[in-house]
């Protein structure tokens, strides 16, 4: 189903025209099977655990730790960003495309995407910030959980530096996959100090097969204390695979509880990140008024990262990149990188949306 997927997705947007040989090549590892997912090879002289425990119970998760991501340094991982509700007609195209080809997805009307786009196009900034880390933690986030655990650290630093104003509360939510040595590990709103000592205690392991717990972390982060009125809430879901077959209710429901309750989820794409889960990190990101961001190759940190299927993109540092979207949230602008902050740049993206041109009846990106 997935080469059929990448196959017609490509011939489609080559017919649009105007995409350069970068935007529509994909990486071997996407158009791949479910099997070939990266399983975190080392850094660094380090060891990662296999995602291999399966139904066990759970195999020792202790050669990736918190103690390695103190090693690492920030300001490594590489990162693009883009948003489905500014650039909403090739949202539409997209999934039009993908959605009659893929299975098990979180279904949304064309009505209910309509709503999310008119309802997120005027924002209005806070002076106060709730922000929860969703993290996949299977063997196959090992290399990302690594730098991670110092990117984020740093990312929460530089927030507090830029909005001294603020007293940020920062929540912690893990899923690994039933069988595992847990399906969810929850840390409620706290100060910085203690998520920065509840994200370093923690490690990589389990998982098994392709799909994990996607639907019971999203669960876990909507029964947060997150708090009412002029505040702004996030969630920045970092994750490589997509919900188990038949769960999909469960994540279109968690969804529904994120528009209500004004949660933006920020999906961050890893390595590995097949159709469907890019699928649905964002239509997550679409509906709540969110960003999908995906980490790039450009960092050379862990296995190859898919190439998302989006015309044009910056790549900056990702630390930079998540600030600028908690910046973006707080002051309720669009906030865009510097020209010195640009690694690398595919497209013509201004402003955050594709630049376009018109061929008779046919918008071309």
């Amino acid at each position: 189903m997935k080469r059929i997927w990448m196959a017609s997705m490509v011939a489609s947007v080559m017919a649009l025209g105007g995409c350069s040989s970068e935007t529509a090549s994909f990486s071997a590892e996407a158009a791949g099977d479910e099997s070939g997912r990266g399983n975190g090879g080392a850094m660094n002289g380090g060891s990662v655990a296999p995602d291999g425990d399966g139904a066990s119970g759970g195999a020792p998760e202790a050669s990736s730790s918190g103690s390695s991501g103190s090693q690492q340094q920030a300001g490594v991982l590489t990162a693009g960003v883009w948003d489905d509700n500014l650039n909403f007609d090739f949202f539409s195209k997209y999934v039009d495309l993908s959605a009659p080809t893929l299975d098990g997805l979180p279904s949304f009307t064309k009505a209910e995407r309509d709503a999310a786009k008119a309802k997120w196009a005027q924002r209005v900034g806070s002076t106060e910030l709730d922000v929860t880390f969703l993290i996949d933690t299977t063997g196959s986030m090992g290399d990302e959980l690594a730098y991670l655990q110092t990117e984020i650290d740093d990312i929460a630093q530089t927030i507090t530096g830029r909005f001294p104003q603020t007293t940020p509360r920062y929540g912690l939510v893990l899923y690994k996959d039933h069988g595992d040595s847990y399906l969810t590990r929850s840390f409620d709103f706290e100060g910085l100090e203690s998520f920065r000592a509840n994200l370093q205690a923690q490690n990589v392991g389990g998982g098994g097969d392709y799909p994990e717990a996607v639907a019971a972390g999203l669960e876990d982060v909507m029964k947060l204390s997150w708090r009412a009125g002029a505040v702004t809430r996030m969630t920045f879901w970092v994750a490589d695979a997509p919900h188990h077959f038949g769960e999909e209710g469960a994540v279109k429901a968690s969804i529904e509880a994120a528009v209500q309750k004004d949660v933006h989820i920020y999906p961050v794409a890893a390595s590995g990140t097949d159709p469907r889960a890019e699928f649905t990190m964002r239509t997550a990101a679409q509906l709540t008024g969110g960003r999908y961001v995906f980490l790039t190759d450009d960092s050379g940190v862990g296995n190859p990262h898919a190439e998302p299927h989006i015309p044009c993109y910056h790549v900056t540092k990702f630390n930079g990149a998540l600030v600028r979207m908690v910046e973006s949230e707080m002051t309720g602008t669009h906030v865009q990188p510097k020209p010195e902050e640009i690694v690398r740049t595919v497209g013509n993206p201004q402003d955050g949306v594709c630049a376009t041109k018109s061929n008779g009846n046919v918008t071309i990106y």
